[in-house]
């Protein structure tokens, strides 16, 4: 038990020091020789649970994915509306690519990889397919405009938050990016919920899941 303890801590070793270099220099600027060095580990440690730095990479961007499908299942345990929910989401990744290192490694390694028509589409098409389940009960609670296309929707508001990290991260390397959050949705909710829930939009603006961060 004691040998597959210290296993599992230098799987996770591996992978957040990875994670940390992927962060900074990227996939392909980040070698295996720099990343022994951030671990402080041997060559055959780190081989014996990796065989390559894809596979590193992927197993980061599955830790990252990992990390957002719990949060997806947090929030949706959440005794709040639809149309909050969503606005919890956007707030707890913003939440995550600020504290977590592997959530915005696997972002950087996800976007870099994408270039090249490599990148996984299963992060994206998850938050995608949660805001569009959403929005469709939105609609029918009554918190967004009957006329919204929940499919069209749902890509905007992810295609939308995407927008505003990347801005973040390079204006203030992120350390707005919940204000900028929080204006995202201020400009956004008055345009796509009815006048009659206007007087709402304050008390929406300010929905954020403890049941996420606890995860």
């Amino acid at each position: 038990m004691a040998q597959q303890a210290r296993a599992v801590a230098t799987r996770a070793q591996i992978v957040l020091g990875a994670a940390e270099l992927f962060e900074k220099q990227g996939f392909v600027g980040a070698s295996l020789g720099t990343i022994l060095e951030n671990t402080g580990l041997t060559k055959g440690a780190l081989y014996f649970h990796f065989k390559s730095k894809e596979e590193l990479a992927r197993c980061i961007i599955a830790e990252q994915h990992a990390t957002s499908i719990a949060s997806v299942e947090a929030i949706g345990r959440e005794q709040a509306s639809a149309i909050e929910q969503i606005v919890m989401l956007c707030h707890e990744m913003a939440r995550q690519i600020v504290h977590d290192p592997i959530v915005r490694a696997g972002i950087r390694i996800t976007l870099e990889l994408s270039v090249d028509d490599q990148g996984p589409a299963d992060p994206y098409l998850d938050w995608i397919n949660t805001c569009e389940h959403l929005a469709r009960r939105a609609v029918e609670e009554g918190d967004l405009e009957p006329d919204i296309d929940p499919p069209r929707f749902a890509r905007f508001v992810i295609g939308a938050f995407t927008g505003v990290q990347i801005v973040s991260q390079v204006l203030t390397l992120r350390t707005d990016l919940e204000h900028r959050v929080d204006d995202m949705w201020m400009f956004l909710l008055p345009g796509i919920m009815p006048a009659h829930r206007h007087p709402d939009i304050g008390r929406i603006r300010k929905a954020r899941s403890e049941g996420a961060q606890r995860n």
